[in-house]
């Protein structure tokens, strides 16, 4: 199958897209580049690819592809808090498009990277299903639950869209994220002997590990259309359903590390439990096997091996909305989040 992953070079990106590869999938990349430079360790992959942005694909660009996973976006909430209309406009607005375009020159599936964050503030203890109602609490959230529903007008007998819910990603990457949960625990712990909690602790977070994002992935693109068709599926396990304390006692286990909370922490509203197993009926062959226990001391090994430092922790390299604000004040990019040379260029 002859793919296109955009935000190919992105934290998940820059693992799902060799896994595709590696099953046999023909792979190539759009990516912005807004991270280059950014590498944890080894350099991201070699997967072919051109530098652009998706809010400027056309129809051509995408003619002779069978199938589109698309993960590009403002990814997390305080990126959604810097400028709420311009996440809207790259996460809704051009994702709707990219689909349009991709179902006007035949293209016939599309994957969706969506987010478990559109349940928001549960308001019960029980796991959530894909049946649930949707209450974003953030600018981010309500980016996710509008694409989903624009894309589901899109859907149909010659276009098969599904839309992966996935719970809080973790784990190491060639494009290493430090701003999710897991991540910035055991990073943390490995920069100042400490795990510090921004909030008591008692909120509610699936998690799932980044190649189980992969292989999910791969899984939706490999299944029959009418399994997949105008369908979301939760991306997760029942099992890695925690607590954010339970999370920081994982990673105290791990390391020896006394667990801390930061002055003035409160209540997440941001709390849900997740039932994922629509995906597991499904895909029934499918196995997703990393635990946060696992992820932990996947994450404590690579930031002792790369030398993970506090200047890391603490700078842009890793943190989305940090890296942004560093090249909005370097001039590099403009209100829009376009690189200025580019757009100069283009005029």
């Amino acid at each position: 199958m002859r793919v296109l992953v955009t935000g190919h070079q992105g934290y998940v990106g820059s693992v799902l897209a060799p896994c595709l590869a590696a099953a046999g999938h023909e792979v190539t990349g759009l990516d912005v580049e807004l991270y280059r430079g950014c590498d944890f360790g080894e350099p991201a992959h070699g997967i072919r690819g051109r530098a652009a942005d998706v809010r400027d694909v056309k129809p051509a660009d995408l003619e002779g592809l069978d199938a589109i996973v698309h993960l590009a976006a403002l990814s997390n909430d305080p990126l959604g808090d810097l400028d709420a209309s311009l996440t809207e406009r790259v996460n809704c607005e051009a994702t709707v498009r990219l689909a349009a375009a991709a179902r006007e020159v035949g293209v016939r599936r599309f994957v969706f990277a969506s987010s478990c964050s559109m349940y928001g503030a549960s308001g019960t203890e029980g796991a959530l299903d894909e049946r649930s109602p949707l209450r974003p609490l953030t600018p981010y959230a309500e980016s996710k639950v509008r694409a989903e529903e624009g894309l589901l007008a899109l859907a149909g007998p010659e276009f098969a869209v599904v839309s992966m819910r996935n719970a809080t990603v973790f784990g190491v990457s060639p494009r290493l994220r430090l701003d999710v949960v897991l991540n910035n625990l055991v990073a943390w712990a490995h920069t100042t002997g400490r795990i510090r909690l921004l909030s008591d602790g008692s909120a509610w977070r699936p998690l799932v590990h980044v190649r189980d994002v992969a292989k999910a992935a791969a899984a939706l693109l490999d299944a029959p259309e009418r399994a997949v068709c105008g369908e979301a599926f939760n991306v997760g396990t029942a099992q890695q359903n925690y607590r954010v304390r339970e999370l920081a006692e994982v990673v105290a286990g791990a390391t020896g590390c006394a667990i801390e909370l930061a002055e003035g922490s409160a209540a997440d509203r941001r709390s849900y439990r997740v039932d994922f197993s629509k995906l597991a009926r499904t895909f029934s062959s499918l196995v997703l096997d990393w635990d946060a226990t696992r992820g932990t001391r996947e994450l404590v090994e690579a930031y002792r091996r790369v030398g993970l430092s506090w200047e890391d922790f603490d700078g842009p390299r890793y943190v989305r909305v940090r890296r942004l604000v560093s090249l909005l004040e370097e001039g590099e990019l403009d209100a829009d989040l376009r690189r200025r040379a580019v757009r100069a260029a283009a005029t």
